[in-house]
C-alpha cells in the first residue's frame, strides 16, 4: 500500500462507522381525547395575533413595544445566538484542523554531547516554518452525537425564547385588563363618594334644622368615609400595576396610556384545539423534548470514550540554519501519520460518566412527561376559568340590577316616610360592593381568556417573534461605569384622575 493511499481505509471507516449510544425515540404520551369543558363557540384562532381581537389599538401598541424592548426577550434572543455559536463549535469537529507554526532561535551546542564540534562551531541559528494538520476520524460517532446534542440544545433554547414571548404577551394583556378594571372601580368609587358627599351635606343641613337626630347624621357620615376609604387602595394598585407594566415594556416606571374601557373591550373567542395538538403548539413541551434529545445524545458521547480516538496528522514546512536558505528545496520537510489513543484503565471514570449521562436522560424523560401533564392541566384549568367566570359575571350582573332596584325602592320608601334612612344606607352600601365585585369579575373573564390563549400556545408566537426580531441589541456604553437616570416622581397622565398622579 503506497503512502498516498494508506489512510483511505481509516477515512472510509470514519464515514461509515457506527454511532454508539441509543437513537432517540419519542416517548409515548397518555393524552386525553377531549377537554373536560367543551365550548361550542371555540374557534381556530390560535395562529392569529389574538390580542388584536380585543379591538384596542393601545393594547396592540403596548404589546408591540414589549416585544421589541422587554429585557427578558432580548436576553432570550442573546442566548439563542450563544447556542447557535456552540453548534458551530461542535460542528468544527467534522473538519480537519489546519494550523501553522514558526520558529526562530539561536542555539549553542554542548561539547559534551557533540564532542567533535570545535568551539567556533557550537553556536548556530535555526529558522523553521510549517503547516500542520490534525483530523479526528469520527469512527464511533462521538462527534456526531455531540453535534446532535448541540443542535437539540439550540432548538430547546429557541423554544425557551418563545416561552418568554408567550409569557410576556400574556402578562402585558393581563396587566392592561387589570389596569382598566381598576380604572373602572376607581370611577365607581368616586361616583359613589360624590353621591354620598351630597347626601352628607343635605343631612348636615337637616341636622342643623333639627329635622334629624345626631345618630342619623353619624350613619350618613360613616357611609361617606367608607366610600372615601375605598379610593386610596385602588389608586395604589393602579400605580403598582402601571409600574409593573412599564417594566414589561422595557421602560422605567411611568404612567401607561389608556384605550378602551373595560366595558368597551371585545371578548375574543375561546381557541379550539384537541389535547394532542398541544404537543406541537406549546413551546415548553417542545423545549422539554429537545432537552430529552440532547440528554439522549450525550449518552453516546460518554460511551464513545470506551473506544480509541483515531486521528490523521500531517506536517509540511521548511527548516534551515540560514534565513536565506529557508525556502530552498533542500530545506523542506514533511510528515504524515495516524494515531490512536484509547483507555486501558481509568478507575471507573468512563463508566461513571456513562451512568451519569443515563441518569440525566432519565431526568429529562420524566421532565418531559411532567411538562406535558402540566400543560394538559393548565388548559383544562383555563377553560374551566373561562366558563365559570362568565357564569359568575352573569350572576353578578343580575345582583347589581336587583340591588339597584332595591336602592331605588328604599329611597322611595324613605321619601314617603315608610322607612328610616338606615335602610337606604344599607341598600346603597350593598349596591356599591356589588358594582365593585362586578367589575372585578369582568377583569377575571378577560384574564381567563388570556390564560386560555397562553395555555393553548399556537402559531401566533412565531408572528410575535418576528416583531421581537426587528430590534438590534443596543451598543455597548463608551465607558465601564453604568449611568442611571432616575425618573422624576411625577406622572404625566394615564390614570384618569388618580389622586397624586396627575
Amino acid at each position: 500500500m503506497t503512502v498516498r493511499y494508506w489512510f483511505l481505509p481509516l477515512l472510509l471507516l470514519s464515514l461509515f462507522g457506527c454511532t454508539v449510544g441509543p437513537d432517540y425515540v419519542r416517548p409515548q404520551v397518555d393524552s386525553p381525547e377531549t377537554w373536560r369543558v367543551d365550548y361550542e363557540a371555540a374557534a381556530e384562532v390560535s395562529n392569529l395575533r389574538w390580542w388584536e381581537q380585543f379591538q384596542d389599538p393601545v393594547l396592540d401598541q403596548l404589546i408591540d413595544t414589549a416585544l421589541k424592548e422587554n429585557k427578558d426577550v432580548r436576553i432570550a434572543a442573546a442566548r439563542v445566538l450563544e447556542f447557535a455559536a456552540r453548534v458551530d463549535i461542535f460542528r468544527s469537529g467534522f473538519f480537519p484542523q489546519i494550523g501553522y507554526q514558526g520558529d526562530v532561535s539561536r542555539n549553542r551546542a554542548s561539547r559534551e554531547v557533540f564532542g567533535g564540534v570545535s568551539s567556533g562551531d557550537r553556536t548556530y541559528n535555526n529558522y523553521a516554518g510549517a503547516a500542520n494538520l490534525g483530523w479526528e476520524l469520527d469512527v464511533w460517532g462521538r462527534i456526531r452525537r455531540a453535534n446532535e446534542a448541540a443542535r437539540a440544545d439550540l432548538l430547546a433554547e429557541e423554544e425557551n425564547r418563545r416561552s418568554v414571548i408567550l409569557s410576556l404577551v400574556s402578562a402585558v394583556a393581563t396587566s392592561y385588563v387589570t389596569l382598566r378594571q381598576l380604572d373602572r372601580q376607581l370611577e365607581v368609587s368616586r361616583e359613589t363618594l360624590t353621591s354620598r358627599a351630597e347626601s352628607l351635606r343635605l343631612f348636615e343641613v337637616k341636622f342643623k334644622g333639627g329635622v334629624i337626630s345626631e345618630l342619623e347624621l353619624a350613619q350618613v357620615r360613616t357611609e361617606y368615609e367608607q366610600a372615601a376609604a375605598a379610593i386610596p387602595p385602588i389608586e395604589r394598585n393602579i400605580a403598582l400595576t402601571e409600574n409593573a407594566l412599564s417594566i414589561l415594556l422595557g421602560r422605567n416606571p411611568a404612567a401607561i396610556p389608556r384605550g378602551k374601557t373595560i366595558d368597551q373591550l371585545i371578548q375574543p373567542p375561546v381557541p379550539a384545539g384537541v389535547p394532542s395538538t398541544l404537543l406541537a403548539r406549546r413551546p415548553d413541551i417542545r423545549a422539554a423534548e429537545q432537552n430529552l434529545i440532547a440528554a439522549n445524545a450525550r449518552i453516546g458521547v460518554a460511551r464513545a470514550q470506551y473506544f480509541p480516538t483515531i486521528s490523521l496528522t500531517g506536517l509540511f514546512g521548511y527548516a534551515s540554519e540560514q534565513l536565506g536558505d529557508l525556502l530552498q528545496g533542500s530545506a523542506n520537510l514533511w510528515s504524515a501519520g495516524g494515531e490512536a489513543l484509547g483507555p486501558i484503565f481509568t478507575g471507573g471514570a468512563i463508566s461513571g460518566q456513562v451512568r451519569a449521562s443515563e441518569a440525566v436522560q432519565r431526568q429529562a424523560l420524566v421532565g418531559y412527561l411532567q411538562t406535558v401533564q402540566t400543560a394538559f392541566r393548565e388548559v383544562d384549568d383555563a377553560l374551566i376559568n373561562v366558563q365559570k367566570s362568565r357564569e359568575q359575571l352573569e350572576a353578578e350582573g343580575r345582583r347589581v340590577a336587583a340591588l339597584a332596584e332595591y336602592a331605588r325602592l328604599a329611597k322611595l320608601r324613605y321619601d314617603e316616610g315608610y322607612a328610616s334612612y338606615i335602610e337606604v344606607l344599607d341598600a346603597q352600601r350593598f349596591l356599591f360592593d356589588a358594582e365593585l365585585q362586578y367589575v372585578a369579575v369582568q377583569g377575571d373573564v378577560y384574564a381567563s381568556l388570556v390564560g386560555t390563549y397562553k395555555a393553548m400556545g399556537g402559531g401566533w408566537i412565531i408572528a410575535a417573534q418576528r416583531s421581537a426580531d426587528q430590534v438590534d441589541f443596543p451598543p455597548a456604553a463608551p465607558d465601564s461605569e453604568p449611568r442611571f437616570a432616575f425618573p422624576a416622581p411625577t406622572r404625566s397622565g394615564g390614570t384618569e384622575g388618580v389622586s397624586g398622579y396627575r
